[in-house]
């Protein structure tokens, strides 16, 4: 569950008031999400989500992921739009954390992934990398290349109880992405986590509906992000690898955004990284987190074995693309 402070009827009713969106009709917690509190909002006028920040969400970064969302919405982009008070400002304070509310998107994420799942993703990728180019705000990616060694020297300690010789993988997959990491291709604004439960489709459609959780959002490689929806997307329960639903998602992305021969040549490189980020996050989850926690961690393992499967791809051919 993803409630971790408690919000009274008193607190959300004096809330609304700095508002004019109607009075509250009702508002529960919502159990999805490891990161922050959410809560969905009914008043008299429409749904909205109210999100109360945590404290792993650095409260300086919040101008940028609130900016970015009005920026995305008034380029058309179907994502969550803030809604500004009555005094203009959108990001504000309730029960001693920082508070927002944005309004409610229609749709659902997909319960088992099609490939008509994996070319609509696609295409609202690229239009997500297309807008988000004339943003004029700026976050480095904390969790890229530069800061996977100190996240690995954080955790390295119990790789492997997890799994025998964890850490040595890690560590030599550390020194190959130093060497080789890609920095000169196009970069610009990212989603850096649009796994399936953060995409909404209707049922039956191709198009996705809106994209949501933009908490991780920031500036780096656009097909690092590209390799991070493959590893999200085009995997099997059983760890296989679906071509199908792979080259789906990149042809459709390269009909609004062309992947050019440079990004093709790096994806097998992008996608060992976007492993790899997934692996240590998910590991360092699992070791630091406590038993009784509200949230379950997820286990590393399944992105052991995707980094396994990008180790031995040496060209774009095996996700579906032409060679560079």
């Amino acid at each position: 569950m993803a409630v971790y402070t408690d919000v009274s009827d008193e607190d959300i009713a004096r809330f609304l008031a700095e508002y004019d969106i109607g009075e509250v009709v009702s508002f529960k917690g919502i159990a999805e999400g490891v990161e922050n509190t959410n809560f969905l909002l009914q008043t008299t006028t429409a749904p909205f989500i109210l999100t109360l920040y945590e404290k792993r969400v650095n409260p300086d970064d919040l101008p940028f992921y609130l900016g970015l969302m009005d920026h995305l919405s008034a380029k058309g982009l179907n994502c969550p739009t803030p809604i500004h008070g009555k005094d203009g400002i959108a990001l504000r304070e309730l029960c001693g954390r920082p508070a927002a509310i944005t309004s409610f998107l229609q749709g659902m994420s997909p319960r088992r992934i099609q490939p008509h799942h994996c070319a609509g993703l696609g295409a609202a990728l690229a239009e997500l990398h297309n807008a988000g180019l004339e943003f004029d705000m700026h976050l480095p990616n904390a969790l890229s290349v530069a800061g996977w060694r100190s996240l690995f020297e954080s955790c390295q300690d119990h790789a492997d109880d997890e799994v025998p010789g964890l850490g040595d993988m890690i560590r030599d997959e550390l020194d190959f992405l130093d060497a080789n990491w890609p920095h000169e291709l196009p970069k610009g604004v990212i989603h850096a986590d649009l796994f399936p439960d953060n995409v909404f489709f209707f049922p039956g459609k191709e198009e996705v509906s809106g994209l949501i959780d933009f908490y991780f959002a920031c500036n780096d490689l656009l097909c690092y992000d590209v390799a991070i929806c493959m590893n999200a997307w085009c995997f099997e329960p059983d760890n296989s690898f679906n071509v199908t639903k792979a080259k789906n998602m990149l042809s459709h992305y390269s009909k609004v955004r062309p992947i050019s021969d440079a990004e093709k040549a790096a994806l097998p490189i992008l996608a060992r990284g976007a492993s790899l980020r997934f692996l240590l996050t998910r590991l360092y989850d699992w070791v630091n987190t406590p038993k009784d926690a509200l949230v379950t961690p997820k286990n590393p393992r399944e992105y052991i074995n995707k980094l396994r499967f990008h180790q031995r791809v040496d060209n774009a051919s095996a996700y579906g693309l032409d060679r560079a």
